[in-house]
Parts: structure tokens; sequence; C-alpha cells
């Protein structure tokens, strides 16, 4: 929302949210909030009223298989029965039969997606850079960066960079529909990411990759209950797959920027990690 402000779209911009309250800083710069609850379909009508083109973003309901499934669909058939001529929606590179639990529901929603017949825009982004920073955080106090993707490549991409490519979507929907992987512009490895930690920290850290499971049972030994270790663990079976991989044009393309890189991440964020 921030990218819309910025560009001038405050005023045309409806912001749905089931706490309207923490987006008063939005509403005074001219944003329309609305309320509206995802598992309330009735609470749908009135905050989708009027919206032509719109973003959901995937939620985080995670309580009960299948639920966000639910919760996704029921906001596409909202801004369908309203008229609504381009829904965008923010899923997972390679949600197609991918070893990452999570992806399940991306998979699933994209499919409810196409059903409502509107066009659409799926924007499947890449793991986030933003979740390097904790295990940066640990690897270099540790001097070990653990996991267990193995040789595994992923083409980190930062937060920012996704939310200026949902911003050029809403502002110009492409023709028709399409599936978008939004990327970083370059795919390190384990080991890469390993020597960027150490480089840019100013400690040694190395690479160690573990089996799987045995990375389910270190973070249940930290308190982590086992299904959310085994979720959290899955991405690591999912990189090692090479399901992450693969580096798009997508941001540059859209945005007319060139993505950051995971190493130029780090470097801003340095006093977050290694401060």
């Amino acid at each position: 929302m921030q990218q819309l402000v910025a560009q001038g779209a405050a005023e045309r911009v409806v912001a749905v949210t089931r706490r309207t309250a923490a987006l008063a800083d939005f509403a005074a710069q001219g944003v329309k909030v609305r309320a509206g609850d995802f598992d309330d379909p009735a609470s749908l009508e009135a905050a989708f009223a009027g919206v032509s083109r719109a973003l959901v973003i995937s939620t985080d309901a995670l309580d009960k298989p299948g639920h966000r499934v639910v919760q996704h669909e029921t906001a596409f058939k909202a801004l369908a029965a309203l008229g609504a001529t381009h829904i965008s929606y923010t899923s997972i590179v390679s949600p197609i039969g991918s070893r990452i639990l999570l992806s399940k529901d991306h998979a699933a929603s994209e499919a409810a997606l196409a059903r409502t017949g509107v066009p659409f825009t799926v924007l499947r982004n890449n793991v986030y850079s933003q979740m390097m920073l904790d295990g940066a955080k640990r690897a270099l106090a540790s001097g070990k960066l653990v996991d267990a993707r193995g040789n595994g490549k992923v083409a980190y991409v930062s937060r920012e960079d996704v939310a200026a490519v949902a911003a050029a979507v809403l502002l110009a929907p492409p023709p028709g529909s399409q599936l978008l992987d939004v990327t970083g512009p370059e795919s390190p490895s384990g080991s890469d990411v390993a020597r960027l930690i150490s480089e840019i920290g100013g400690r040694p850290v190395e690479h160690q990759s573990i089996p799987l499971e045995a990375l389910v049972d270190g973070m249940v030994q930290h308190g982590l209950p086992r299904p959310m270790a085994e979720i959290y663990a899955s991405f690591d079976a999912g990189f090692a797959a090479g399901e992450a991989a693969s580096v798009s044009d997508t941001v540059e393309r859209l945005t007319g920027k060139k993505p950051e890189s995971l190493g130029d991440f780090l470097r801003r964020t340095k006093a977050a990690w290694a401060g």
C-alpha cells in the first residue's frame, strides 16, 4: 500500500482489513479503509463495493487444513460477484506438487481463482529476503548456517520488490490472465549465503546441510511444535529439489528497476542481524 500511496494513488485505494485501526495512518493519507473478514462472507459486500481491481494477500490461517483456501475463495467469489475486472493473488513459486507443505494451499487457491472466470494475475513470490534475518544472526553467532537444503538454490526477493510488482499490477493490470514468478536477480546456494553472511558480518561462517529429519528434531528440541517444525523444514525440502531456484525478470519488467540481490539486502539490513 505504501507503494500506491507514494505513487499518488491513495484516494483510489480501498484497503480491507479486520482491524481498521491498524491502518489509521493510511486512512489519514486518503486511503479508504474498510472492515471486512474473509471468514464472514456477508461483510465483504460492503467492503468490496466499487472495487474493480483487487489484490488478495494470502492469509496466515494455519489452524486447520484448508482454512485459508476457503478464505481466499470467499474473497475471490465476492469480488467476482461485485463485478471486479481483475484479481491478483500472492502465491508461491512452484506450488503444483511442491514439497513445501504450505504450497498445497496456494495451488488450491490458484485453482479457485481461475474458476471465477475473472481475469487474474497470480504473483508467485519466491522466498522473502527478510526471512534470512534471523538465520543470518544465528549463523554469525555460531559460525554455521545449518539447514537441510543440500546444494539447493533460492532466488530470494525482498518484500519491497514484491510490493512494487503488486502495485504495478494493480495500477496497470496486464490483459488476460497470467502466472508470474517474482524473484530476485540471482539464485545463491547455501554455501553462497554463508559466504555473504561471513563477508558482510565480518566473522567466519560455513554452510552445513543436515538430514531433513534432524532439522525437524532440532526445532522440536528448541520448543517448536512438531507440525510447525515440519512445515518450516519442508521449505528446505523444496529448496533441495530446486523448486525455488529459477530467476525471472518480472520485477525489472514491471517496475523498471532491477530487483535487490540478497547480498545487497543483507548489507542494507546489517544493523538488524550483525549489529
